[in-house]
């Protein structure tokens, strides 16, 4: 199998799955644990499909990490096991039509920021996840959650933001603004 590029001292162990590997690219000092499908093929129609992984990453076990379009996991980013990371998913519009025979929906395209960290059961589903931010564990994002955020639950929301005034997060409404003391 030939990735589009593949840095050094990384690995990819014992994949369940690897499809489109020629456009995915993974950095240097990348950890790709057992049993994570990887995945970059445009079913969407996508001219220029990609996967990256930035150095310095870590994806946990039993991941699913699937880009129609476009997915950039950042540098030294973590995810925990069984993460979900898709930039589309199964239209189901015709109710007179199988999900399963019906068209790939293509959403916006991923980005999860250098250091963010990905909880355990974590879904990403066509939204964004900004630097060194957390989302907690079994949450469900569809919604953008910005830079330096703490978002739990499904949908998941935002329970604290990093204040550089103070040097603390601190606790917030559920679109990221802190909350009065």
């Amino acid at each position: 199998m030939i990735f589009k590029t593949f840095g050094s001292r990384s690995k990819v162990i014992a994949p369940l799955k690897i499809y489109g590997a020629k456009n995915i690219s993974i950095g240097n000092k990348v950890i790709v644990e057992y049993n994570t499908w990887l995945a970059a093929y445009p079913h969407t129609g996508e001219e220029n499909c990609s996967l990256i992984i930035g150095d310095g990453t870590h994806i946990g076990h039993f991941n699913h990490i699937y880009a129609t379009g476009k997915i950039h996991i950042g540098k030294k980013v973590l995810t925990a096991d069984k993460v979900y990371i898709s930039d589309n998913l199964h239209s189901y519009s015709n109710i007179d039509l199988p999900v399963i025979d019906q068209q790939i929906k293509q959403l916006s395209e991923i980005t999860i920021g250098d250091g963010a960290w990905l909880g355990e059961n974590v879904c990403v589903i066509g939204a964004s996840v900004g630097k060194g931010s957390v989302v907690g564990a079994n949450a469900v994002v569809i919604k953008n959650i910005p830079d330096y955020c703490v978002a739990v639950g499904n949908p998941a929301k935002i329970i604290k933001r990093y204040d550089r005034t103070s040097g603390e997060w601190l606790r917030t409404t559920p679109d990221g603004g802190f909350l009065k003391t």
